[in-house]
């Protein structure tokens, strides 16, 4: 009795999934199908493409799975079923090309918009783009303008319907630079600088993040993409020239320090001291000038260490990390208790 209807059973259960799929997905907050900016939007436009053709190649091989489990179920008499037969040259034929057309069909829009993306947008593209040197560090994210001499911790403010080009890079871990209503995402890596050009269509704050995981901090690798009005953003950039503090080199080299901080805010840049994009050995050493383990296995110990140890406030200010000083000062000690024990050690052999 099972048997006679286990083939309804089957595309009833999966009709039913199908369904809770859809039903549930509606509640959730889908931002990268809801693009504010132009980047966006063709990146939506890509994945619509490829959901469409999914939904084509599931209705048609539910549709086959569907007339097969009907035609050849065991409870129908009189059977054409063969299953002893083989090496049909035209069905290994149509079962090679159709997957062959599906991923040229796929591949055709996305290389067009590939070679598109690589250039400002075209509706804005007589303008000059605002560069925005855009560096991961575990697990901050450090914006540096240039040309206007400010620098931004876990935050960027750009003017809308203007061209960005963002040069992203790492300072240690890879990380993957990614705004979804906006557009991306692109890898920054040590040693290297990738571009990404973005545009913001309307004033708003959106959620940026490292969507690459670097270790158990990277979930608060996050940042606010910040579109303003244009004389908003000029405001903004005046005030920050004039009534922010100059980033110090001692202070940097603090934010290389696997910890999470607040959003800061500085009036000059650290190209001034350092291109991540051509060092990629900075942040290890500096890692090493205060004692923290730069080793893989040391790692999550010293991030847990400088979190406890290590404060900032909303302008840059640190304390100093009186934890690692006392652990220099200890191990100074007992290496001049060591080298006393030799020496004691060596006047007894002689």
């Amino acid at each position: 009795m099972f048997n006679k209807f286990k083939p309804y059973l089957i595309v009833l259960i999966s009709l039913i999934s199908l369904f809770f799929i859809i039903i549930f997905s509606t509640d959730s907050e889908l931002i990268i199908l809801d693009p504010k900016g132009p980047v966006g939007a063709v990146q939506k436009d890509l994945i619509m493409l490829s959901i469409y053709y999914m939904i084509a190649i599931m209705v048609v091989v539910l549709g086959f799975f569907t007339i097969i489990l009907f035609k050849y179920r065991s409870s129908k008499k009189n059977s054409d079923y063969k299953p002893d037969m083989h090496g049909s040259t035209f069905l290994e034929i149509i079962w090679t090309l159709i997957p062959v057309l599906i991923v040229i069909a796929l591949s055709i829009p996305n290389t067009k918009a590939l070679y598109e993306l690589r250039d400002a947008p075209e509706a804005t593209s007589h303008k000059d783009p605002i560069v925005i040197h855009a560096t991961a560090v575990d697990w901050k994210w450090i914006f540096s303008y240039p040309e206007e001499g400010i620098e931004t911790v876990n935050y960027v403010n750009v003017p809308e319907d203007h061209p960005i080009l963002f040069k992203v890079t790492a300072a240690d871990s890879m990380a993957s630079f990614w705004v979804p209503q906006i557009g991306g995402q692109i890898y920054g890596m040590p040693g290297m600088v990738n571009d990404l050009y973005l545009q913001a269509d309307e004033p708003g704050t959106y959620d940026g993040r490292n969507s690459n995981f670097t270790g158990e901090g990277m979930t608060h690798q996050t940042f606010d993409f910040v579109a303003m009005k244009q004389d908003k953003y000029e405001d903004w950039v005046e005030d920050a020239q004039s009534n922010e503090p100059k980033l110090t080199e001692d202070t940097y080299e603090k934010l290389m320090l696997p910890e999470t901080v607040d959003k800061m805010t500085f009036s000059s840049t650290h190209l001034e001291f350092v291109d991540h994009g051509k060092n990629s050995e900075y942040a290890m050493a500096i890692r090493q000038k205060y004692g923290l383990d730069t080793t893989v296995g040391g790692a999550d110990k010293d991030a847990m260490s400088v979190h406890g140890q290590m404060h900032m406030d909303g302008h840059g200010d640190m304390e100093d990390m009186e934890g690692h000083e006392d652990m220099d000062q200890d191990d100074m000690k007992k290496d001049e208790d060591k080298e006393d024990d030799h020496e004691d050690h060596g006047s007894h052999e002689h």
